[in-house]
């Protein structure tokens, strides 16, 4: 919910390393203790967004959710990103208060932004052959949110929640003029870890997004849900690792499975190999890719 400072590359969608798909900013970064916090402060004044899959590539989005559908025998134009340039009065800016109190690791967060996600404002070009004009614009919201986790024996109990003050989205309302519904959002994670049992861990979250504002246009639910659930486990000393990810969408009825298996051939080799599997329906937010999935072969060699 709160890793919304570094935009995202979503040309492969979420399947790329978390990590890897992180895209940096020149940021200003000042952090100090305040008592038994510590406070941190940040100023982004680098505009650069989300990396959004090309129209024609294996993972661009078809999805009603996330693309407004032209209507029959309407052409459907994507133009180029209009995106903020003023370097002051266009940056970013938050701050952070991190915490560990009883056993507990808290974070409280605030921040200024403009959404990485860009909302896609519609215009309607008539006549012989009518053509629906989309512009990429981003608007500014208010990010208010906090973490905590807690450690008990085996058990990790953690969570985040995320209060938006402006979101965009597809409508397929016609009496919104530019195709673009605006909503507050709050979101929060619910996770608990285990890795009770040697050489095993298991992780299961629960997210929700709650949109206080929706109606009957909106192409993204009222109340948004999905459950992830990660299996791992290490086997002849540490050498051969398997795991599978399982990513669900309950309003939708589809999601993702993700089974990779990793042997460490020596000291700073190793090689894998695992399965991207989409199923559901094709205007699900999993299921438009559907016919997409994918084996991959790996090897990495450490410097």
């Amino acid at each position: 919910m709160l890793d919304v400072v570094n935009p995202q590359s979503f040309r492969e969608f979420i399947l790329e390393d978390f990590e890897q798909s992180r895209i940096p900013l020149w940021t200003l970064n000042a952090e100090r203790p305040v008592g038994d916090w510590t406070l941190q402060l940040l100023w982004i004044a680098d505009q650069t967004y989300h990396a959004l899959p090309e129209q024609q590539g294996t993972y661009a989005f078809t999805s009603p959710r996330l693309r407004p559908q032209a209507p029959p025998g309407v052409t459907a134009r994507v133009l180029g990103p209009e995106r903020p340039d003023r370097f002051l009065a266009d940056s970013d800016a938050g701050l952070r208060l991190t915490s560990f109190l009883d056993g507990w690791d808290l974070s409280l967060n605030y921040l200024y932004q403009y959404h990485n996600q860009p909302a896609l404002h519609q215009r309607i070009i008539p006549g012989p052959a009518p053509v629906v004009e989309i512009t990429l614009r981003y608007h500014r919201t208010h990010l208010l949110g906090g973490a905590f986790s807690r450690a008990l024996e085996d058990w990790v109990v953690r969570g985040e929640f995320g209060y938006f003050s402006d979101r965009f989205f597809v409508s397929a309302d016609p009496s919104f003029a530019d195709g673009v519904a605006k909503s507050r959002e709050l979101s929060y994670v619910l996770g608990l870890d285990w890795s009770g049992l040697h050489d095993t861990f298991l992780s299961t979250q629960l997210f929700q997004s709650w949109l206080p504002d929706h109606n009957r246009g909106f192409t993204q639910p009222e109340l948004d849900t999905s459950l992830t659930f990660l299996m791992r486990r290490e086997f002849w000393n540490d050498t051969l690792s398997a795991e599978v990810l399982w990513i669900s969408n309950i309003n939708d009825g589809d999601g993702l499975v993700r089974p990779k298996v990793s042997y460490d051939m020596q000291d700073g080799v190793s090689i894998w190999c695992g399965l991207d599997i989409f199923y559901g329906e094709h205007d699900g937010l999993f299921g438009q890719f559907n016919d997409n999935d994918r084996l991959l072969l790996g090897l990495e060699i450490g410097l």
